[in-house]
């Protein structure tokens, strides 16, 4: 199994933050590491990911999980569950009113080693997401607050 992972802390409350998870179609506006993203959010639907570090490959995903302010998962990766690939975007409610998101990605499988050889390293991608949805999330939580 390979893992990645990011956390960041957001003072801006989990609406607030999820309502920047949700419109991926806006993600390439304030995340540089996202040319587009294709498809709409919702139980059961499935996004195609368009990433600058990996242009040649788009990632196809189905929305498996979808708990609104708490939870949004992704699984893609070959058929039969040859290799699976879940990426989890959990965001964990303050006592004072801000957010802690955690962007996750597994990948599994007894043909992981498919998908982990034709992966770079996520790390620095998934931190450059998380703060980017911070500083889109506090922006907009200083000018309603």
């Amino acid at each position: 199994m390979r893992s990645f992972e990011a956390t960041v802390r957001i003072d801006a409350s989990p609406e607030e933050v999820w309502r920047d998870l949700v419109d991926v179609g806006s993600w390439r506006d304030w995340d540089s590491g996202v040319d587009r993203v294709e498809g709409r959010v919702a139980l059961g639907e499935r996004l195609t990911l368009y990433a600058t570090m990996i242009r040649s490959r788009p990632f196809a995903v189905t929305v498996t999980e979808l708990r609104p302010r708490e939870v949004m998962r992704w699984r893609g990766g070959l058929p039969l569950g040859l290799a699976v690939i879940e990426r989890t975007y959990q965001l964990d409610a303050q006592d004072d009113g801000g957010t802690v998101l955690t962007v996750r990605e597994d990948q599994t499988g007894p043909l992981a080693w498919v998908t982990e050889r034709a992966t770079p390293d996520l790390n620095p991608s998934f931190r450059q997401f998380c703060a980017g949805v911070k500083a889109r999330a506090e922006g907009r939580a200083r000018t309603s607050g």
